[in-house]
Formats: structure tokens, C-alpha cells, sequence
């Protein structure tokens, strides 16, 4: 008897032994099912699912369908692996952002030369049109079957383990259900290789010919912890289309070429001396122009939006970080204290006990002390605090990326404290305030994502958090922008609004940060007097714009790939004379336009004309005014723009004004 579902939302009846495969027989694009949520095999038999069971198609370029061909590509090198090496040792292999990666346990790591004749192993088993099929098996069946896989044998332990069964992309292999066995069948029916794996995968091998290539390899600790032995990791990337592979593999290049670390020393930027330490930059005085226009800006932004600016020290006695959870929550990302003030007579007795100070890795702490010096009326609320506060914390060495993930760096911080009734138009009024900034900033595609409560490590009350995320969730929506789940992501304290930026070349950077804090005020006991002389408890909003300085430094030199708009640009005009006698009138015209407070210079080096053109397109300089002989006599410039584009003879009166213009606009030119 044929059985009724919802199939792609229109009500079909199905045959018995109907399978996904020849329900969609006609849609190549179709590589997996949704059941009632659940994600399928496309071979899933409808005849064994409830009636009336939802089935949705899942296409290959969806997001699903897309993690389902990595993830199958995944097996694809895993099975290639021990072709190649059947001493290999399988760890795990899931997919991730553009591509997927495989663990191995072997002897010595893998060259660039192994990756190229891996992928034309995978290409000779893609060829083959193996198909995976899925089979249900009892964890002692899958010990039994895998007794030469020490690494399958721990996870088959961890099945139905919550956290630890999904650390480190373990919860591909093993989930809250069954246990489950992938072998890769030839078409004969000849099993030639099998992986412990929850699926689901592609109907057959073939799907992914059109689109793969390895990237790299690296050492990774088994699921992820410095206790367990290091393997060698396997990265690589598929999609649909190899039309879509080389989009992709020219979206890397190009994020090569504009890599901030890169042009931070093409441009004389930044550096990170080795004598300083890791992750530690110093910015040379063209990045130090750059950051101090950024701050420059923001400050004066901030002062028009009604923030009162605060300073707070380096360092501070353990006990604040005690008293804030900061010690209990966030330690591993703390340097190590300094036990300082022990007085010791000449008989080694302590005559006065020393205690520990902890360089700062948040500033809020101080904060709320600068709040708590006295006592606050409602008629204070809200008080918005801000502060340009050095932070620093103790990232391991294999994290550390330039300005992007740093030991030290500033954060444009902002904390204000409300009354219940004020925090949602704060926090609403707060997350406007950050979207228009960056947009001045040159950014202009967003998304938000709201991080909810980790229920491993939190403070306070679930009443208080659960109030909390949905004020944020409210004033997200009401803001009109894409919203986004991110589980568990909040800090200790309290959830938060995010905003994802996308750059020039469509990557997605987190950029400013809001969260709603009603348990920090709990843990230091604020208060204020209220209209009827009553002490009530206030809120606290945390509100980061840049998140820190250097990061948004980063972003920036990446999106405009090193091309500031002019009034962020380091130089902003470069005068260039034609040959040495036009270097005085050029010389008048870039005193003019410093007095006007244009960032200009006059390149009167004993270099060619030529060469001086090509310097002032490497370092990107956004106007380059150039005179000859036809120019002094009718007192105009020649302008060169970056794109090579060129005006001639306007008048300087009138080139000042452009330029005056081009900057106060803060649009790129």
C-alpha cells in the first residue's frame, strides 16, 4: 500500500521500497534527504519511515549539501591514505568552512609530494563510482571490525557522550544514536574500504569529481588536546563545479595577496619584533597615522553620542578577578600573576604578605569600580563609559595571527549602566551606533549573531539569562538584519549581539560586539537610588566596536587590500615633480595644502620621473599631484589617481578642493 508524506511540501503517496534515489531520479542535483529534520542518506527506503513523515530534498550546493560532499570527500582521502600507507591510523574526518580535513596516525608527516599523488589515488577511487552504504552495527561488532583502529575503538566509547562525543569534530563519527558503519562499495559489490561514521554521504563517489583539491597538511593533536599523541592533518576543499573550485582556489590568492601581515611590511605599517615577544606589534609611523585617525574618529563619535571617557590601569590585584569570575572562567587566557609588595626582614621573615596582580584581559572589572567609587541616582542612568583599554591575553603560540589574534591589544570599550527600563532602547540605541560607525568605516554588509548561554560555564540564574538573550533577541530582529544562532557561544556573564561584517572579497569578519549583562552587577553588588529613594540593581551593557584596534586594523588593510580612502591613508597626497626645476612650485602647492591639514609630501629624491610614479603606486598614496613646465605657468597640477587614471591641468585652488572633498567624504577614490 502506498504511504503518504510531505515530500518537498506538497502531500505525495509513496510505494513501499521507494527510496530517495528513485524518488529523485530526475534531479542529479539532489544528494541526501531531510526527515523530519534529520539528514538521510538519498538511499534511506520511505516505505520504513512513520506516514506522514516530512521529506525534504537536499541539494549538493546547499549548506547541508555541501558539508555532506565534503565530508564524503573526507572518506575519499581517508580510503586513499591507506592505499597508499595501510599502516595509517585514521583519526576523524569532518567537514568544516570551504573544505574538509582527515587525522592520521603516522610515522613520519606528509610532503607536498604525497598530497599530489593522494589526490591521484582519490581520482582513481572517484573514477571507480563507489558508492557508501550505510549498516548499523553494535559497538562490539564495530570493536570487532575495527580492532586495528585504536582511535575509532575511543570514540565507539564516547557514543551518546554530549560534549566529549562532539569535541574536536568527534560527533561526526558518533552521535546520541546508533552505531553506524560507511563501507565503500565497487559497483561488483565489492567492499574495498569502511570508516566508523554517522553520515550521511553522496549516493556514489562520482559526485565529486568535478571539484577537489588537497591545500596542505599540518600536525594536530588527536581531538584536539596537547595530553593526547600528535597526528598529521589533511586539509582540502571541494565543491560542486570545478567552475566553483576555482573561484574558490582565486579567492584564497587574492586573500593571500591582500594578507595584512604581508602588506603590513610592503606599506612600512607594523612589525612584530622578536625581542618584544609573539604576538606583540609595534606600529611604524605611517600605521600609527592610520590607527590614530581610526581612534581620532570613534572618539569624537562617541563624544556626540553621550560617552564619558574613563582611563584604567595595566594591572590589578588578583582580588577583582576573583570577585568578577574572571579566575574561575578565564585563567587559561590570562598571563601568569606577579606576586608582588612581600616584605622580608634579615631573618627571611615575611614581614608583610605579597599578593598577585594580573595584567588586565577585560577591561569591564575596572569599570564597574570607576561605577561603584560612589553612589549613582537614576538621574546618572544611563552612564555610558569608554575607554581605548589595553588588554592582554595569554593566546598559545599556534593561534597567534598577526594583528587578528594577538597577546596584546586595545579595545575601543564601552560599558553603560541602566536602569531594566532603559536597557533595551540602550542596547537597541548601542547596536545602531556601531552599524553606522562602520559603515563610515567602508563596511557595509551584515548579518548578526546572537551567542546564547554555555551551560557548562556561566554565572547567575537562568531566569536572568533567559531575560537577557530575549531582550537581545528583540532588539536584534527589530534591527532588520539576518539573524543568526550561535549556541553556547556567550560569555560567562551574559549573551551578546554580534555583527558579522563581510569584506571586499565576501569573507565574514566578527566586528562589534553587544552583550547584555545582568549578572556582573549581581557579583559586585551596584546599585543606585531610584525616583522613590528605593536601591535598585542596574544592568550593564558591554558594547566593543572595533573589539580591538589592531584587529579592525587588519580588516580594514585587507578589505581595501592596502588602498585606504584618502582620509585614512598615511599620505594623502604625493607631489611629483616632472623634473628638479618644478620642485619649488610643487613644494608651495603641498604647503598649502598641509595648512589646510592634508597629509602631503614632495618627492624631491634624485630618482626619474618614472621611478617616482611607480613608488607612489606601490605604497598606494591616493593622489599624486604632478607639474611640469605648462602646469607652473598656469598654476595647475596634473592628478594621477590610484586606478592610473589622469587629470590634467587643474588649477590648484581647485585640486586643493578635491582633495578636501575626497577626504571629508571617506569614500574610496
Amino acid at each position: 500500500m502506498p504511504e503518504h508524506y510531505v515530500i518537498d511540501g506538497v502531500d505525495q503517496r509513496v510505494d513501499a521500497g521507494t527510496t530517495g534515489t528513485e524518488l529523485f531520479a530526475d534531479r542529479r542535483d539532489v544528494v541526501a534527504l531531510r526527515v523530519d529534520g534529520e539528514l538521510r542518506d538519498l538511499a534511506t527506503d520511505l516505505g520504513a519511515l512513520p506516514a506522514g513523515a516530512t521529506v525534504e530534498s537536499v541539494t549538493i550546493g546547499s549548506p547541508d549539501g555541501l558539508a555532506i560532499l565534503r565530508h564524503s570527500t573526507a572518506h575519499v582521502l581517508a580510503q586513499a591514505v591507506q592505499q597508499v600507507n595501510p599502516d595509517a591510523k585514521l583519526g576523524i574526518g569532518p567537514p568544516i568552512t570551504d573544505g574538509f580535513y582527515y587525522d592520521f596516525d603516522v610515522e613520519t608527516p606528509f610532503t607536498p609530494e604525497d598530497l599530489k599523488a593522494l589526490e591521484k589515488a582519490m581520482q582513481r577511487i572517484v573514477k571507480e563510482g563507489q558508492t557508501f552504504v550505510r549498516r548499523v552495527v553494535t559497538d562490539d561488532e564495530a570493536r570487532a571490525e575495527l580492532a586495528a583502529e585504536p582511535y575509532k575503538l575511543e570514540l565507539i566509547g564516547l557514543k551518546g557522550g554530549g560534549a566529549d562525543a562532539a569535541a574536536e569534530g568527534a560527533g561526526v563519527e558518533v552521535g546520541a544514536g546508533e552505531l553506524t558503519i560507511y563501507d565503500n562499495v565497487r559497483r561488483g559489490g565489492e567492499v574495498v574500504w569502511k570508516d566508523l561514521c554517522r553520515g550521511p554521504h553522496l549516493p556514489s563517489t562520482r559526485l565529486i569529481a568535478n571539484g577537489f583539491q588537497l591545500m596542505r597538511s599540518a600536525a594536530a593533536y588527536w581531538r584536539g588536546s596537547e595530553k593526547n599523541p600528535q597526528l598529521q592533518r589533511i586539509y582540502g576543499t571541494a565543491w560542486p563545479t570545478k567552475d566553483e573550485l576555482r573561484a574558490h582556489l582565486e579567492r584564497l590568492a587574492e586573500a593571500e595577496r591582500r594578507d595584512h601581515r604581508r602588506l603590513g611590511t610592503e606599506l612600512d605599517l607594523f612589525s612584530f619584533p622578536d625581542e618584544i615577544g609573539s604576538g606583540l606589534a609595534v606600529f611604524h609611523p605611517k600605521g600609527g597615522i592610520i590607527r590614530n585617525e581610526m581612534e581620532e574618529y570613534s572618539r569624537r563619535k562617541h563624544i556626540e553620542a553621550g560617552y564619558s571617557f574613563v582611563n584604567t590601569p595595566h594591572i590589578t590585584k588578583a582580588r577583582l578577578f576573583e570577585t568578577s569570575g574572571h579566575l574561575d572562567w578565564y585563567a587559561d587566557g590570562m598571563y601568569p600573576p606577579m606576586h608582588l609588595d612581600e616584605e622580608i626582614d634579615e631573618e627571611g621573615n615575611v614581614r608583610r604578605a605579597g599578593q598577585d596582580y594580573y595584567l588586565k584581559p577585560m577591561n569591564c572589572p575596572m569599570h564597574i569600580l570607576v561605577y561603584r567609587s560612589r553612589g549613582r541616582s537614576y538621574r546618572e542612568l544611563p552612564l555610558r563609559m569608554f575607554e581605548f583599554g589595553t588588554v592582554y591575553r595569554y593566546e598559545k603560540s599556534g593561534v597567534i595571527h598577526g594583528l587578528t589574534r594577538a597577546r596584546g591589544f586595545t579595545q575601543d570599550d564601552a560599558h553603560i549602566f541602566a536602569s531594566r527600563e532603559q536597557m533595551r532602547s540602550e542596547i537597541g540605541a548601542a547596536l545602531t551606533f556601531v552599524l553606522d560607525l562602520l559603515r563610515d568605516y567602508g563596511l557595509n554588509d551584515f548579518y548578526l549573531e546572537l551567542s546564547t548561554k554555555n551551560p557548562e560555564k556561566f554565572v547567575g540564574s537562568d531566569e536572568l539569562w533567559e531575560e537577557a538573550t530575549e531582550t537581545l533577541r528583540a532588539v536584534a530582529v527589530e534591527s532588520g538584519l539576518e539573524l543568526v544562532a550561535d549556541p553556547g557561544g556567550a560569555a560567562f556573564y551574559g549573551p551578546k549581539i554580534s555583527v558579522q561584517a563581510k569584506d571586499a572579497i565576501g569573507r565574514t569578519w566578527q566586528m562589534s560586539t553587544v552583550q547584555l549583562d545582568l549578572n556582573l552587577p549581581e557579583l559586585f553588588d551596584l546599585e543606585y537610588t531610584a525616583p522613590d529613594g528605593s536601591r535598585q540593581r542596574p544592568v550593564m551593557i558591554h558594547r566593543a566596536l572595533f573589539g580591538s584596534i589592531e584587529r579592525f586594523f587588519a580588516v580594514l588593510l585587507e578589505h581595501y587590500a592596502g588602498a585606504f580612502p584618502a582620509w585614512l591613508a598615511p599620505v594623502q597626497v604625493l607631489a611629483v615633480p616632472v623634473a628638479e626645476p618644478f620642485n619649488d612650485y610643487l613644494a608651495d602647492v603641498v604647503a598649502q595644502l598641509r595648512a589646510r591639514g592634508v597629509r602631503a609630501e614632495l618627492d624631491d629624491s634624485d630618482d626619474r620621473f618614472n621611478k617616482k610614479i611607480r613608488n607612489a603606486t606601490k605604497e598606494k598614496v591616493p593622489f599624486v599631484l604632478i607639474a611640469g613646465g605648462e602646469d607652473a605657468e598656469a598654476g595647475a597640477v596634473s592628478f594621477r589617481y590610484r586606478d592610473g587614471e589622469q587629470r590634467n591641468g587643474v588649477p590648484v585652488s581647485e585640486a586643493i578642493e578635491i582633495i578636501l572633498a575626497a577626504i571629508a567624504s571617506r569614500e574610496q577614490v
